[in-house]
């Protein structure tokens, strides 16, 4: 009789590839995934992640991928080694982003979009920022179909749009809002401090001013007591020496 030793399959966290090969592709890459953080702060059911592999087949530790950027949406947040969809309720991430750089090479690129295709992805995204293209495709009838035109294109599911102006790739909040690098975030949020004390020295400034303008009121109103009194101590005196002080002799 042979015995069977069953073997357990590891699904390494890496697959010792660079997140990025240059500084602006590690910039995009971090501007896309923290935005989209900032965007679904609030929801606890949408995970984001980048540079995570991406496991669709239980036993399969050959087929992955590592977006560059990607949204889970029905997956609570948390930290994860790889994203592995039968622990997940084999739901598969809705949206991805890739940002392409020059050492991605047409052949590379077929096969994210074949895995991609194949294993359900909803919105696929792709950004060159040193040629300044950019592309998308949208799931239907079991296929990744092009966007024809990316300018002005809301995305479904994440409700953000896409700009696309001659000094390249913008992507904007559903309240309008820009996404912005962590520099700019920092920047704004120095502004939006810096604006706030301002107004509260204005505010105090005014209280101030309230304040002295009372005290102003009240020193006059007890100045003008004190002459009353004094003008009936003085009448008072003038009567006691006979003199009729409402006479207009």
């Amino acid at each position: 009789m042979v015995q069977q030793v069953s073997q357990t399959v590891i699904y390494p966290d890496s697959d010792g590839q660079p997140m990025a090969e240059n500084t602006q592709q590690f910039q995009w890459i971090v501007v896309i995934k923290e935005n989209l953080e900032i965007l679904f702060a609030n929801r606890p059911d949408v995970f984001v992640a980048g540079d995570l592999l991406w496991y669709p087949v239980e036993g399969d530790n050959k087929t992955r991928q590592a977006p560059d950027a990607m949204v889970a949406i029905g997956r609570p947040k948390g930290h994860r080694g790889s994203y592995r969809q039968w622990e997940e309720d084999n739901i598969a991430p809705q949206v991805v982003f890739e940002i392409l750089s020059t050492g991605n090479r047409l052949a590379e690129m077929n096969r994210k979009f074949k895995f991609y295709e194949r294993y359900g992805l909803e919105e696929y995204y792709i950004y060159d920022p040193e040629r300044l293209d950019l592309a998308g495709w949208l799931h239907r009838d079991g296929e990744l179909a092009m966007i024809e035109e990316m300018s002005g294109w809301v995305s479904p599911r994440l409700q953000i749009s896409f700009e696309f102006p001659s000094t390249g790739l913008e992507l904007y909040y559903p309240d309008g809002r820009r996404f912005l690098t962590s520099v700019e975030l920092h920047q704004q949020a120095e502004a939006a401090q810096r604006q706030a004390e301002a107004a509260q020295r204005q505010a105090e400034a005014a209280q101030r001013q309230a304040q002295e303008s009372e005290q102003r009121a009240r020193r006059a109103e007890e100045e003008l007591a004190a002459e009353k009194v004094r003008s009936q101590r003085l009448a008072e005196q003038l009567k006691r020496l006979g003199i009729d002080p409402d006479s207009q002799v």
